[in-house]
């Protein structure tokens, strides 16, 4: 979902991240509210002062934002699950869960939490307002309070949408996961309200771009698309979570992976194991113990020149094992999965006792996750296969661990 990011606080133990398309918002919103809002609402002041109205209302919308998420982050943690932190970008924010809720209740009270957070801050907001008003505050001020009064009311109806995956459509899936009993049911309604009312935002976005204001009916466009894609990607994901939980992961591993001994100099490096296997990450191995990994990222990122690529060595770039980079082999698939996802990474280092048992890759868990859904997932392969097949073809990484030379000797083989 998100590009690259910032990160800038940590609240309640959960960090805080700003993705760059949020400074679109915060631009936009700061325009809007400084050129048209504020003087229209609050007449007859100086034009600085609606710019700071603009920016302390932007500013104002960014804790409420935050506040809204981190509701959600403490109620899910109250009920047992592990959350990686939230992030705000350009449609507002996210709190960002490592897995589906272990309960419908679970999934209530995380998704109820943030409109009743939000329905709390608007009415603090619309209390200072008024009482602010009733205390002489200046005008600027009382302003600002009560669109942010207002802005979080509209924030709470627009949640409570039953849409997936709108806090309103979670608080759907929740009820009807607790009557029918299936998770992937609920999914499955909700996500498709939710990519209906996205098409509808699409419909009314071309119509008001035509009729009404182009700039409104472009944000509806895109907020359309988002909450579209975002529903049918929530049910995708939820399949390939049911799909892959409770496969050993030693189904998946290589265990015979390329590795480089950690005295190799950069430069043979490059060009004997990169331009030759290309994958952007390897086991380092010295005297056959497991003692890091080196990646493509982690030697451009390096900050050492080219020219000095063949006197500096794997030591000088390599990171240690630690949890972002392997997996134990008695973990679950799933595991795996998420890891690499949340790492953003393609290969992931597998061990066994503190020892090297293999490489596991993307490509592989996707092959075999296309493949079962095609012979067992009846009712949901029109729905995920194709974008499972699509994602494992337009993976990077080559087929399983041989180079491609070896890869090709073995087709002719088999056509021979």
């Amino acid at each position: 979902m998100f590009g690259k990011r910032i990160r800038l606080f940590k609240l309640a133990g959960f960090a805080v991240h700003i993705d760059w398309s949020w400074l679109i918002i915060a631009v936009l919103v700061t325009w809007s509210l400084a050129a048209g809002v504020f003087p229209h609402s609050v007449p007859d002041l100086a034009t600085s002062t609606y710019w700071a109205m603009g920016v302390a209302g932007m500013l104002g919308l960014f804790v409420s934002i935050v506040l809204h998420e981190l509701s959600h982050s403490l109620a899910a943690r109250r009920v047992g699950m592990s959350m990686r932190g939230i992030t705000l970008f350009v449609f507002g924010g996210v709190a960002e869960m490592d897995d589906e809720p272990p309960s419908a209740k679970a999934e209530f009270v995380m998704a109820i939490a943030g409109p009743l957070a939000s329905v709390a801050i608007a009415a603090a907001f619309f209390g200072l307002s008024r009482g602010g008003a009733a205390w002489n505050w200046p005008a600027a001020v009382t302003g600002v309070l009560g669109w942010l009064g207002w802005i979080n009311g509209v924030l709470v109806v627009f949640n409570l949408i039953p849409a997936f995956p709108l806090d309103g459509g979670r608080v759907l899936r929740a009820a009807l996961w607790h009557w029918k009993g299936s998770i992937r049911r609920a999914t499955r309604i909700t996500s498709s309200i939710g990519a209906a009312f996205g098409v509808a935002l699409i419909v009314l976005g071309v119509f008001a771009f035509i009729a009404v204001n182009p700039i409104a009916g472009m944000w509806y466009g895109l907020l359309g698309l988002f909450l579209r894609g975002a529903a049918q990607m929530s049910y995708q994901q939820l399949l390939v979570r049911r799909a892959l939980e409770g496969e050993p992961l030693r189904r998946f591993v290589n265990p015979d992976p390329v590795t480089v001994p950690p005295d190799l100099a950069l430069r043979e490096f490059v060009e004997d194991y990169v331009y030759r296997h290309h994958y952007k990450m390897f086991p380092v191995v010295e005297d056959g113990e497991l003692v890091g990994c080196v990646t493509t990222r982690g030697l451009s990122g390096s900050g050492i020149p080219r020219d000095e690529w063949e006197s500096r060595s794997i030591r000088d770039v390599m990171q240690p094992c630690e949890e972002s980079n392997t997996i134990d082999v008695d973990a679950d698939a799933m595991d795996a999965l998420s890891r690499m996802s949340r790492n953003r990474t393609s290969r992931t280092i597998v061990t066994e006792d503190g020892r090297l048992a293999g490489i596991v890759a993307l490509k592989d868990m996707l092959r075999f996750l296309s493949l079962k859904i095609e012979l067992e997932g009846e009712q949901d392969r029109s729905q995920l296969a194709p974008q499972v097949q699509d994602a494992a073809e337009d993976m990077d990484e080559p087929d399983g661990e041989r180079p491609p030379h070896e890869r090709r000797e073995t087709a002719d083989a088999a056509r021979r």
